[in-house]
């Protein structure tokens, strides 16, 4: 059975229609990581060739539940990339500044330069995730925010800046495993918080708060990609391939070269 990774532009989503734990085709864990170093391989080459061109940029969104594997995604996905063309940004909690301007304020400045390609971890979506699970805001002000996220991500676009939205899509079930399983090994607890417990008892809330996130901000310029996680091997597939097909597609090229240079000689 074939299951889209990109919904229709515009179009109601059930996250019960998307199964976690699905594979397309006849991938195991041995064949994948040998398709992410070849994916790898080609990232690095025209990541390299992005930044030289100094023309556009590619923003890849990575938004989840805890526990589905945002960090361990960027860390397989940009294995040998080189970090002047990277910008990797966590966000997290706003500080007061922050929260003296508009809620995406700090994102936009958070857009990578030309040549570049940026990675948010977490992104502008917690401001209608959380902020409206937790009701941060009244749901006047986070129900206006849709139209002005796909109102910026169309701004970005035009500037240049390509998106590469993905939802890393868990189940229940395989969180309650990741969760346990830093429990149980002394060098993951650090990443484990009681507030994971608290949230976790939220997660109809947040399933709902996706939906709509995804349902209302998947665009023709800015399309949602919902990655089947449950496995992490399949997942780190997944997004390596589309980020490697992303650049393909731009085909970012040298720029030309002065004229005149066959003839210098460096002494």
């Amino acid at each position: 059975m074939t299951q889209a990774l990109a919904p229709k532009p515009l179009s109601q989503v059930a996250l019960k229609d998307f199964d976690p734990r699905h594979i397309e085709g006849d991938w195991d864990k041995k064949s994948a990581a040998k398709q992410i170093e070849e994916n790898t391989e080609v990232t690095r080459e025209l990541a390299y060739r992005l930044y030289a061109e100094n023309r556009r940029a590619v923003l890849l969104v990575l938004q989840g539940m805890d526990t589905a594997g945002k960090d361990g995604t960027i860390r397989t996905v940009f294995t040998g990339v080189n970090p002047q063309s990277c910008q990797i940004v966590p966000f997290k909690q706003p500080s007061n500044e922050e929260l003296d301007h508009d809620f995406l304020w700090r994102i936009h400045k958070a857009v990578p330069r030309r040549g570049n390609i940026g990675i948010f971890n977490r992104s502008h979506y917690e401001d209608v995730l959380i902020v409206r699970v937790h009701n941060l805001v009244p749901k006047s002000e986070w129900e206006t925010r849709y139209k002005r996220i796909n109102e910026f991500e169309e701004l970005i676009s035009d500037g240049g800046v390509v998106l590469l939205k993905c939802f890393l899509h868990i189940s229940k079930e395989e969180q309650k495993e990741r969760l346990q399983a830093r429990l149980d090994r002394p060098h993951k607890r650090w990443k484990f918080s009681k507030g994971d417990l608290a949230e976790r008892k939220l997660w109809d809330d947040y399933q709902q708060a996706y939906e709509m996130a995804v349902s209302n901000c998947n665009t023709e310029h800015a399309p949602w990609h919902i990655i089947p996680s449950d496995r992490k091997w399949y997942r780190n597939m997944v997004v390596s391939t589309l980020l490697r097909e992303t650049l393909e597609k731009l085909d970012p090229q040298f720029p030309s070269e002065e004229q005149g240079l066959d003839d210098i000689v460096v002494e």
